[in-house]
């Protein structure tokens, strides 16, 4: 037997009789903040370039006591989900997977991928369909823009959206000036997508770049905490100025890529 295998008869074995009480009491929608949990938990293995190899062993197992329990409920199995994974990916990769496909040279293009996706659907729905709600706001909206990209609603470069936030700055700039909450909401939404947008148009997008940048204000943040304990202080004591110069010393003891 398989590893795989071995895997879909421990979740089998853990909801069955005699299974464990925890296991079996859960349900699709009690799952949903694990699957979350671990699939965050991928994303910082790969960040830290640590313990990647038990963080997928986690979410595989998520998944597969996901299709369990749809199959208890009578709706599918593992087996529908990986043959309906494996036909997809063959069905979308015909330069791959077909004898004497002929290279148009936009096999890795996100245009071509969304319109094989939108053949597969028939031509019907929105072009922008697909994309989960519950994502993340800004990796949502990289999707939503990238799908809008896709059929050609795009900037053509960088220089494009750059230019474009600066407009909505402007923008900001004059609702703050004005007071009014909503404006400002709205114009600091706006803000927010084009920052996204110009991601999308750099080499890295902006979830990424932002979970960085948060990362290193972190760490300095608790390189300042660690010396103001080794004096016998807290920040919470300490003055906004010392802590603004103690955090820039941090910053240029350990610039951490620059940001």
């Amino acid at each position: 037997m398989g590893r795989f295998d071995e895997l879909v008869g421990i979740v089998a074995r853990l909801r069955g009789e005699g299974g464990c009480p925890w296991d079996r009491a859960q349900s699709l929608e009690s799952m949903r903040p694990y699957l979350l949990e671990e699939t965050y938990e991928v994303l910082d293995a790969i960040d830290r370039g640590e313990e990647l190899q038990e963080e997928l062993g986690d979410l595989a197992f998520q998944v597969v006591f996901l299709a369990r329990l749809a199959e208890e409920a009578g709706r599918f199995g593992m087996d529908d989900v990986l043959q309906r994974i494996n036909r997809k990916m063959v069905d979308r990769h015909p330069h791959v997977f077909e004898a004497g496909a002929v290279r148009t040279g936009d096999e890795g293009d996100v245009a071509a991928w969304e319109a094989r996706k939108a053949r597969e659907r028939g031509g019907v729905g929105s072009a922008l369909d697909g994309v989960p709600p519950a994502l993340p706001a800004l990796l949502r909206a990289h999707r939503i823009s990238e799908k809008a990209g896709a059929v050609g609603f795009d900037w053509p470069d960088a220089a494009g959206v750059r230019a474009k936030l600066t407009e909505e700055v402007a923008e900001l700039d004059q609702a703050m000036a004005g007071g009014n909450p909503i404006e400002i909401a709205e114009e600091l939404g706006d803000v927010l997508f084009t920052l996204v947008n110009l991601g999308r148009h750099l080499p890295t997008g902006a979830e990424d770049a932002l979970r960085m940048a948060t990362a290193r204000f972190e760490a300095r943040f608790r390189v300042v905490e660690a010396e103001l304990a080794a004096q016998g202080r807290t920040v919470y004591e300490t003055p906004a100025d010392e802590l603004e110069a103690r955090w820039r010393a941090a910053k240029r003891a350990a610039p951490l890529s620059g940001g």
